[in-house]
């Protein structure tokens, strides 16, 4: 019988490739951790996430998202924290230690993508400044962009080798891979129609015929709307789809954009790395050394172009949204990193260490434990004073991780102060902004927190009603730094 062992000189490839490639898994697992871990237990990480996560905490008790807790973000975002808090407890760690394995899957992807275009070395690199690109835009520890990252890499994956024998069954899995990121945020949008599109070109250059392609077409978008379909579905079923529907949808179009609209001169200096790669690794694949796998990189490139479009969507856009563009610029840029261009790698560990550099770890970590104690300091201020009956914390402006850090209730299903202090929100909640925050002061709220400087345009109807309302019942007793900003401890006089 003919041996099926492979010979010893092939073997020994092998085992020197896989462990390779695991020692430059290794490392970055190394920097997800350091990255990540110095925010590990900080519950007042970054502001949305606390959001995310008391939602998510709430939905192990039969509490509904966008019916009992209000907010417009998909439902598997919401329910990644749900998993992360059932599965690891209550605290900020479950959910930050779930982001830190997105982090993770997303890195492997970007090495291995990288890996089809050039040497272990730049795929490497290439998959370090993806790691670092999403902690330097604000996808440190719980932000969504973190959480969809994986899943279009994914994508890209499943959809680069056209000449695949199971190319079609590919695309139809990265179909539903997009659908699951439309679920973690709906601005993924521009960046699945575009590799769907490229699915579709990719099939007609086989020879599919019109009619194939019509058919491909409908299956695609069926996939890719199937995970919201059923979360819709199951809110009808709940008789609460008008509420999904208006949360999800119609509440995105109602909010007014800020007057800086998408673009502001103060986000220049924060995108530079982001330009720096794409047009490095243009230049570098033009002029310096053509990537190994041409038509992967071309696709590489018309996908960062559609992530661009995804953080452009929105009226408003804020810096840390460009983490979506984090790993397609890194992959871009692999030309740049190449050891057979004239280059080598300079290049690339020079980004690495500038990237790293200004990540300025020990200032962050230092800024972090900052800002828990002022977190407890606040929270030993307000829990004497509240409870989980009827005595509550209200948050006009502040971190929604004190709700569950004093134990106390809440008095509005809109559980982040953003949205009812927020002027750009008005029109977007499905209720009367101020009129909801004069029926929680008719509450007599047993502590308030406000902010010396807002975060936003606020509303000043409401502004002035809590002002009144402070002057006349309540009492300054605490006031603690956070975020740059003095957040002060109201409590009621009697």
């Amino acid at each position: 019988m003919a041996s099926t062992a492979l010979p010893r000189s092939d073997r020994r490839a092998a085992l020197s490739g896989w462990r390779g490639d695991a020692l430059a898994l290794a490392l970055l697992a190394l920097l997800v951790a350091a990255t990540r871990g110095i925010w590990l237990g900080d519950p007042v990480a970054e502001f949305d996430e606390q959001l995310y996560s008391y939602i998510g905490w709430r939905m192990q008790y039969g509490e509904l998202p966008f019916v009992d807790w209000w907010d417009r973000k998909p439902f598997g975002l919401l329910a990644i924290f749900g998993v992360a808090h059932a599965l690891l407890g209550p605290g900020p760690e479950a959910y930050q230690i779930v982001a830190a394995g997105f982090a993770m899957a997303a890195a492997w992807l970007t090495y291995y993508l990288a890996r089809m275009l050039a040497d272990r070395m730049a795929a490497t690199i290439a998959a370090a400044i993806a790691v670092m690109l999403l902690a330097a835009y604000g996808s440190y520890s719980g932000q969504s962009e973190v959480f969809f990252a994986p899943l279009m890499l994914g994508m890209v994956r499943l959809l680069a080798v056209p000449d695949h024998p199971r190319f079609a069954r590919n695309a139809a899995m990265a179909m539903l891979l997009g659908g699951l990121a439309l679920q973690v945020k709906y601005t993924v949008l521009p960046q699945c129609l575009f590799l769907g599109l490229y699915a579709l070109w990719v099939q007609r250059r086989a020879g599919a015929s019109t009619m194939q392609l019509g058919s491909l077409a409908a299956l695609y978008a069926l996939l890719g709307l199937l995970p919201t379909i059923v979360i819709a579905l199951y809110y009808a079923v709940l008789g609460h789809f008008d509420a999904y529907f208006f949360a999800n949808f119609l509440s995105f179009f109602d909010r007014v954009a800020a007057p800086q609209g998408r673009w502001v001169a103060s986000h220049a200096p924060g995108v530079a790395p982001l330009a720096i790669l794409v047009a490095g690794g243009i230049y570098a694949a033009f002029r310096m050394i053509r990537p190994g796998n041409f038509a992967l990189w071309l696709l590489l490139l018309g996908w960062t172009g559609a992530a661009l479009l995804s953080v452009l969507l929105p009226g408003t856009v804020y810096l840390y949204y460009y983490a979506a563009l984090a790993a397609p610029c890194a992959l871009v840029a692999v030309p740049l990193f190449d050891r057979a261009g004239p280059a080598q790698a300079t290049f690339g560990l020079l980004l690495v260490l500038a990237c790293f550099s200004l990540l300025s770890l020990d200032g962050r970590r230092a800024t972090s434990l900052a800002e828990r104690a002022a977190a407890q300091e606040l929270a030993r201020a307000i829990a004497p004073h509240v409870d989980g009956r009827g005595n509550c914390l209200w948050l006009w402006d502040g971190p929604t991780a004190l709700y569950r850090m004093t134990g106390s209730c809440v008095p509005t299903r809109f559980v982040y102060p953003d949205h009812l202090n927020n002027a750009l929100e008005t029109p977007a909640l499905g209720i009367d902004q101020t009129g909801e925050v004069a029926r929680i002061l008719a509450t007599r709220p047993a502590a308030i927190v406000t902010a010396n400087r807002a975060m936003t345009l606020q509303n000043r109807d409401a502004a002035a009603l809590v002002k009144a309302a402070l002057e006349s019942s309540y009492e300054a007793t605490t006031t603690a730094t956070m975020h740059n900003r003095e957040l002060t401890v109201w409590l009621r006089r009697d």
